[in-house]
């Protein structure tokens, strides 16, 4: 099942508190969504899952992993999708962990 519009918005007005470094790729029906260029989560199935990096982790006392598709790498899911400043802060921690973009050739 492919994620709707409606979530997807949803989701980046939670997020507004990051300000413009938020951005999204559409990927067969779903969202990759990148802070400050690093791919930090995505949106699947209407579902938030955000990479499991350690500074993220120290968030939840009972961590939910799930998987984005089958055959993926599990990731968290996110539930408190209602508290926008939880949501921001939660990135802001996660973001020195992530990945840099490769660079292209």
């Amino acid at each position: 099942m492919a994620s709707s519009q409606e979530y997807l918005d949803f989701i980046l007005k939670q997020l507004e508190g990051l300000g413009q470094e938020i951005s999204f790729r559409k990927m067969m029906g779903e969202y990759l969504l990148y802070y400050r260029g690093r791919l930090f989560g995505g949106i699947y199935d209407n579902r938030f899952l955000l990479k499991p990096v350690e500074p993220a982790l120290d968030f939840f006392e009972n961590p939910v992993y799930e998987s984005p598709y089958p055959g993926a790498k599990p990731m968290l899911h996110i539930e408190k999708i209602e508290d926008a400043a939880f949501l921001c802060s939660l990135i802001e921690a996660a973001y020195p962990a992530l990945s840099a973009p490769k660079k292209k050739k």
